[in-house]
Parts: C-alpha cells; structure tokens; sequence
C-alpha cells in the first residue's frame, strides 16, 4: 500500500485505497480521516450491526454500508463522517491517525 500525505490550506488529506472524504484540518483537534476498515472495524470492537451504526449516528442504513464498503474517495459528506466518528467514539473507540500508529497505517481501538 501507498500512502501519501499533505495539507493544502486549511484542509488534510490521505490518500488510501479506502478513504472516506476529504475532512478540513482543525488546528486545535487533530482530525484524522477515517477509512472504510476503520468504521467496520470500530463497529466490531462495538459488537455493533450496520443498523445499531446508523441509528446512533441518525444516518440510514444504506448510508452505513456505503461508507463501509468504499473503494477510493466516497460521496460521503464531511457531515456524515463527523456523525459516525462521534458516535463510535462515544461508544468506547478512538481512531488512530496514520502518523501516530507504530506501522504508519490508519487504526482503531478500545479506549474503555
């Protein structure tokens, strides 16, 4: 895998064969770009169904599954990433950002 990191004025991007969306780069609360295996992993951690996800998120169902099953850039919008990420992570997870992971890949894991 090839991962290609940058920052064009306030926004972040990753380049990965799974990523989500393109998220703006706050300065005061690093935000990290999840990936299709980040939100299907964190939901395993979770012991959580696609149904549970996306009603803790208010996303429907088919909007869950489209985020999991990315392949490149997805249509997902900011709005929708930013509504998973925080229910996963009220749920008892935290994403890793590719640069803080010993392998340098993006990852998830318990936080309780």
């Amino acid at each position: 895998m090839v991962y290609l990191y940058g920052t064009c004025e306030s926004f972040r991007f990753t380049q990965h064969s799974s990523v989500i969306v393109l998220s703006k780069y706050d300065r005061k609360k690093k935000m990290t770009i999840l990936t299709s295996a980040q939100i299907r992993a964190a939901r395993a951690l979770l012991d959580w169904t696609q149904p549970k996800l996306a009603e803790m998120a208010k996303l429907s169902v088919p909007t869950v599954r489209r985020m999991e099953g990315a392949r490149g850039p997805s249509a997902s919008t900011e709005a929708n990433v930013d509504a998973v990420r925080r229910a996963l992570e009220a749920g008892g997870v935290i994403f890793l950002d590719p640069e803080e992971s010993k392998d340098g890949g993006p990852g998830v894991r318990l936080i309780f």
